[in-house]
């Protein structure tokens, strides 16, 4: 797999998976499970890899130059 997530784009999802998956701590009833949905980006951002970029052909890596 070729890395297709950027920097920037990593932090990004590495903050919101972490904000989703607080939402488990502090958000009571059935609505806190919503928070398991920050495991996706939190797994993209470790894996630099995102499906659905690779589906749309979408890269936010840097270009590197020859």
């Amino acid at each position: 797999m070729k890395s297709n997530v950027g920097t920037i784009d990593r932090v990004f999802r590495i903050v919101l998976g972490a904000v989703l998956l607080s939402l488990l701590f502090f958000v009571q009833g059935d609505l806190r499970w919503i928070g398991l949905v920050g495991i996706v980006p939190l797994a993209t951002a470790l894996m630099g890899w995102c499906p659905l970029y690779s589906v749309f052909g979408i890269s936010s890596c840097a270009m590197k130059s020859q």
